[in-house]
């Protein structure tokens, strides 16, 4: 005969030989006084579900009642149960599903959370599941995934995400799982930007009239403008977030600029205009005016992934807002992009529909996703990055990099 379950608070104790029955064999719930152990809600309900508990009494007494499911009050069985906890604890049925879909796998898990095994991991709230390698028992220690439960129509943040897995459930109750980790993009292409060009800037690109060859070819900046007949060599327009980067390194100036109306002038044409302030600051003012705030984003995004000596280019196709080329020697023997990276802000919260297009787009072109976590100085958001110089006019920026990939646990 199968032991019965008391439901106590959050916890349904079980005597008897429950200890060696449970947890010693099977790592379920936490040991107490004697034989006896607590089950938190999911396991009990996946012990309920599985027959190896006859019933859970919700009371100090009672009896089963009616059919067997509970109507008269006292011992209940899984159906009476389910929906009880379903009532009292949040997020219980998308919780209930992830637990019973893991254990199906080979895995013990535990809540996350004092006072249950899986509460002495250094995890943080929103972790709902500790799940140990397969052959470890909690008592081991032997974590393999923190588990994080989201439903499709709830959000998450983008802060903290690394280091978790997440497992989201969709309206059919199907599960996905995701690893999050943090991304490192270090690329080796050895290519050093000319000292001195002098471009035009237009609406919403900068055209250098006579790049030398190896800043498209080996540099990979910008896209020469060339066609069948072309009878001028050596135009390559850029975009603005290249542009502003070589402006910022000193090595782009500008030799006048069209604004959106279609009027010209000269570089320092104006005084107190953008274009007075240099050219870093003129197109950095342009791109502000054609994309807002992100522009400020993007460019810090841009800066740090040349910085790391990986070739940023757009990510249009893709719906992100670069694909990288991580060892760029020529542009006629380029390799395939490794990366898709999004520019979000520090306190993005993604919705888990957002999420699985931006990786199931990555994975179908065998690219990973990395997402940008992006404060930019001035944004009001964080008081650790630094204001920019009053000679600087490209802001600075705390960049955290976010991988996520699918996961089959």
């Amino acid at each position: 005969m199968q032991p019965t379950g008391h439901l106590r608070g959050d916890a349904v104790r079980v005597g008897g030989d429950a200890r060696q029955r449970f947890h010693d064999s099977g790592g379920y719930g936490r040991p107490l006084d004697g034989n006896e152990i607590a089950l938190s809600r999911v396991e009990a309900a996946h012990l309920l579900f599985r027959g190896d508990l006859s019933g859970i009494a919700l009371d100090d007494g009672g009896s089963r009642g009616g059919d067997g499911n509970g109507d008269g009050g006292g011992e209940v069985g899984f159906e009476r149960f389910f929906v009880e906890c379903a009532a009292a604890a949040d997020r219980f049925a998308v919780r209930y599903l992830v637990y019973a879909d893991l254990r199906d796998r080979g895995f013990y898990l535990s809540p996350a959370r004092e006072p249950w095994p899986g509460g002495d991991v250094d995890a943080p709230d929103a972790v709902d599941f500790i799940a140990y390698e397969r052959g470890s028992t909690p008592d081991t220690g032997n974590v393999k995934y923190p588990v994080q439960v989201v439903g499709e129509r709830e959000s998450l943040s983008a802060a903290g995400l690394a280091g978790r897995t997440l497992a989201v459930v969709d309206e059919e109750s199907d599960i996905t799982y995701f690893a999050a980790t943090e991304g490192t993009i270090a690329g080796a292409t050895d290519y050093e930007p000319p000292d001195r060009l002098t471009g035009v800037l237009l609406a919403d690109r900068v055209v250098v009239w006579d790049a030398p060859e190896g800043l498209y070819d080996s540099g990979f900046y910008g896209q020469p403008l060339t066609g069948r007949a072309a009878a001028i060599e050596g135009a390559v327009q850029l975009s603005l977030v290249e542009a502003a980067s070589l402006a910022a390194d000193g090595v782009l100036s500008l030799s006048a600029s069209v604004d959106a109306a279609g009027g010209k002038s000269g570089e320092a044409a104006g005084t107190g205009t953008p274009e007075a302030d240099g050219p870093a600051a003129a197109i950095v003012a342009r791109g502000r005016d054609v994309e807002g705030e992100r522009f400020d984003r993007r460019l810090a995004v841009y800066r740090r992934l040349r910085g790391a000596n990986a070739v940023p280019k757009t990510g249009f196709k893709f719906g992100a807002d670069f694909r990288t080329y991580l060892d760029v020697e020529t542009v006629e023997d380029l390799p395939h992009s490794e990366h898709l990276v999004r520019v979000v802000e520090g306190d993005h919260r993604f919705s888990p529909r957002e999420l699985s297009l931006d990786v199931r787009l990555a994975g179908g072109v065998r690219k990973e996703m990395v997402f940008a976590l992006t404060e930019v100085a001035g944004d009001g958001r964080s008081d650790e990055v630094a204001e920019p110089a009053e000679d600087d006019p490209v802001p600075d920026a705390d960049v955290e990099w976010l991988s996520i990939g699918r996961l089959t646990p």
